[in-house]
């Protein structure tokens, strides 16, 4: 006569564990990912009135207080920014672009990265500016 075990093999994993940490991972993805998002801050100057840019495929330059060139959120120079620009304009020939510059930099450092545009001949250029309050 054969006595059979009362212990039987798991037939299942409990997955409860990997959900939590799953979950875990999730929120710390998302919270990265929303502090990444930021941008570059720049004080603005003041206009009366300021158009809507809105565009999906528009390239943002900031320009900092410290002269520091940006391309949407990556530091470049003036011959990086040219390379880049050059290769979106091939991929869209309307690519439009907005600058943003500090109130405070020097005009030097807003005319070169208008030379560069120019250079690229890209007609679609919006300088941004800060809501003048009365």
């Amino acid at each position: 006569m054969k006595v059979e075990s009362e212990e039987k093999p798991y037939d299942d994993i409990n997955i409860t564990p990997m959900l939590d940490v799953a979950y875990v991972l999730l929120l710390i993805f998302i919270i990265m990912t929303t502090a990444t998002v930021q941008g570059i801050t720049v004080n603005l100057p003041k206009a009366s009135s300021t158009p809507s840019l809105a565009k999906p495929k528009t390239k943002a330059i900031s320009i900092t207080p410290e002269g520091n060139i940006y391309l949407d959120t990556y530091p470049v120079t003036l011959t990086e920014l040219e390379s880049r620009l050059q290769q979106y304009k091939a991929a869209t020939p309307d690519l439009p672009v907005v600058l943003k510059a500090d109130a405070t930099i020097q005009y030097q450092k807003v005319v070169e990265v208008l030379d560069v545009v120019t250079r690229l001949e890209i007609s679609q250029l919006g300088l941004v500016t800060a809501k003048l309050v009365k």
